[in-house]
C-alpha cells in the first residue's frame, strides 16, 4: 500500500497545481483517461456520456478553445484530449469481470473553483511547491483528491480483477461546482444499468479519520442568471426617454429577499452578483444578476424559484424593461439507501485507516448534483448513497487556504474498494 499511497500523493499534487473549472477539465480528463486505459478499463468519453442540452452554465466557445490550448501546453495527454476539446469532459470507465454480479458505480468529480490560492509560506501547497499555477483558479473543495481517489480505486480494481464479479463503473464528472455537470451525464443514461451507486466527498466538517456512510440533508437548488434589457438615455437631458435596467435589477434583488419562508422546510435565497450600467450620466440599459435558490426538498426549492421568477417579472414590468432568466445549475434532493449505507459502514468499521464510522448524518448541508444520479438509480430499483471521508482541513471549503490531510486519500480508496468486495 505504501507505493500506492506515494502515487496518490503524486497525482493529487499534480491535479492541485493545474486546477480546471467546470466543463474545462481537459488536462485532468486526458490524464485520467490515459491512466484508466493503461489499467485496462473500457472507456466512454465526452459527448458519448453527456447530454449537450443538459450542460448547464457551460463556458462559451472562445473560453473553451483558449483553455484547450492551455491544456495542450501544460501537460495534457495529447492522445486522449481531443474528445474533451469542446468542453464535454465526462468519462465513464467500466471494468467488466465477465462474471455474474451487480453493477456498482462510483461518482468522482474533477472541477476546481474561481479562487486565488494563498501564497503565504504557512500554506502547505505553497511550502511544498504544488500551489495552483493559475491565478484565480484553485482546488479549494477537494476535487483534486476525489479524482485521485478514483484513480486509486481503479488501480486496486485492476490489481484484484480475478477476485471480483459483475461490472464496476467509475464516473468522472465535470462541473459539480454550481451543480451543473451531473444531470447531463444522468440524462445520457450512464447509470441506468447500475444496481449500487456511491458518491463521496472528503472533509465537509467531518473529523479526521472519521467516516459517514450516508450523508443526507442536501438542499435542492437552482442557479439563475438574469439579464434585464432597458433603453439608454442622457440622465440629465432626456431621463424620461430611458428605461432603467439598473433599477429593475435593484428592485428584484431587494424583493427576492422578501420571499416568504416555507412552513414545511428550510429555504435559502442569495443574490451573489449585480452588474449594471455603463456610466454615471447614462440611464442604465442593461443589468445582470446571479442568484441561487435552495429548499429542503425539490418541491420547496421549486416554490422559492417560482417566487423569485415572479419578483423578477414584476420588477421588469415596473420599469418597462425586458428580461431573460437562464437556469445555469440545478440539483434535487435525495435520501441515501440504508442497506447500501450499511455495507459502507461495515467496510469502514473494519478498515485500519478509519477511527470511527457513523451510519447516517441528516443535518442540513449545501447542495450536490450527485443527487440526479442517486434519484435515477433508485427510481430504476437500485440503491444509492453519499458518503463522507473526514479529514484535517487547513481552512474551510472554498477558502484560499484550503488543504487536506493527504493520508485521507489511501483510507478512502481502501474503504471504497472493500465495499466493492462486500457487494460482490
Amino acid at each position: 500500500m505504501s507505493k500506492l499511497e506515494e502515487k496518490l500523493i503524486e497525482w493529487r499534487r499534480d491535479f492541485h497545481r493545474h486546477p480546471e473549472t467546470g466543463f474545462l477539465e481537459m488536462r485532468t480528463a486526458s490524464i485520467v483517461a490515459s491512466v484508466l486505459d493503461d489499467l485496462g478499463f473500457e472507456l466512454r468519453v465526452g459527448k458519448d456520456v453527456m447530454s449537450s442540452q443538459h450542460c448547464m452554465g457551460k463556458p462559451g466557445k472562445e473560453e473553451t478553445e483558449a483553455h484547450y490550448q492551455w491544456a495542450l501546453h501544460n501537460g495534457a495527454i495529447k492522445e486522449y484530449i481531443e474528445p474533451f476539446s469542446e468542453g464535454y469532459t465526462g468519462i465513464v470507465a467500466t471494468w467488466d469481470t465477465k462474471k455474474d454480479g451487480p453493477t456498482i458505480a462510483f461518482r468522482i468529480d474533477m472541477d476546481a473553483l474561481d479562487i486565488n490560492e494563498s501564497q503565504e509560506d504557512s500554506h502547505f501547497p505553497q511550502k511544498e511547491g504544488f500551489r495552483s499555477t493559475l491565478a484565480y483558479k484553485m482546488h479549494a473543495c477537494g476535487h483534486d483528491a476525489h479524482t485521485t481517489i478514483g484513480l486509486g480505486l481503479a488501480t486496486l480494481i485492476a490489481e484484484n480483477k480475478d477476485s471480483l464479479k459483475g461490472k464496476i463503473k467509475l464516473i468522472f464528472q465535470p462541473a459539480e461546482e454550481g451543480t451543473r455537470g451531473a444531470r447531463s451525464m444522468a440524462e445520457a443514461n450512464v447509470v441506468d444499468d447500475v444496481d449500487y451507486f456511491i458518491a463521496s466527498h472528503i472533509g465537509t466538517g467531518v473529523p479526521d479519520g472519521h467516516f459517514v456512510a450516508s450523508k443526507n440533508g442536501f438542499l435542492a437548488t437552482s442557479k439563475l442568471d438574469i439579464t434585464f434589457k432597458g433603453v439608454a438615455s442622457h440622465a440629465g437631458g432626456n431621463p424620461e426617454q430611458g428605461k432603467n435596467a439598473l433599477l429593475a435589477a435593484a428592485s428584484a434583488a431587494l424583493n427576492i429577499y422578501a420571499i416568504p419562508r416555507h412552513s414545511e422546510g428550510a429555504t435559502r435565497i442569495n443574490v451573489g452578483e449585480l452588474h449594471a450600467g455603463s456610466g454615471r450620466n447614462i440611464i442604465a440599459d442593461w443589468a445582470f444578476l446571479k442568484i441561487e435558490t435552495r429548499g429542503e426538498n425539490t418541491e420547496i426549492n421549486e416554490f422559492v424559484k417560482a417566487q423569485a421568477e415572479a419578483v423578477i417579472a414584476g420588477s421588469a414590468q415596473m420599469y418597462g424593461v425586458e428580461y431573460e432568466i437562464q437556469t445555469v445549475g440545478e440539483a434535487i434532493s435525495a435520501e441515501g439507501s440504508r442497506e447500501l449505507a450499511g455495507v459502507l459502514h461495515a467496510s469502514a468499521e473494519e478498515s485500519p485507516y478509519i477511527l470511527e464510522s457513523v451510519f447516517e448524518d441528516n443535518s442540513p448541508a449545501g447542495s450536490e448534483d450527485a443527487t440526479f444520479f442517486m434519484e435515477r438509480v433508485q427510481n430504476n430499483g437500485g440503491q444509492a448513497t453519499y458518503c463522507i471521508f473526514g479529514t484535517e482541513l487547513a481552512a474551510g471549503h472554498h477558502n484560499e487556504k484550503f488543504d487536506i490531510n493527504e493520508k485521507t486519500l489511501l483510507s478512502a480508496v481502501h474503504v471504497l474498494f472493500e465495499s466493492i468486495k462486500k457487494l460482490n
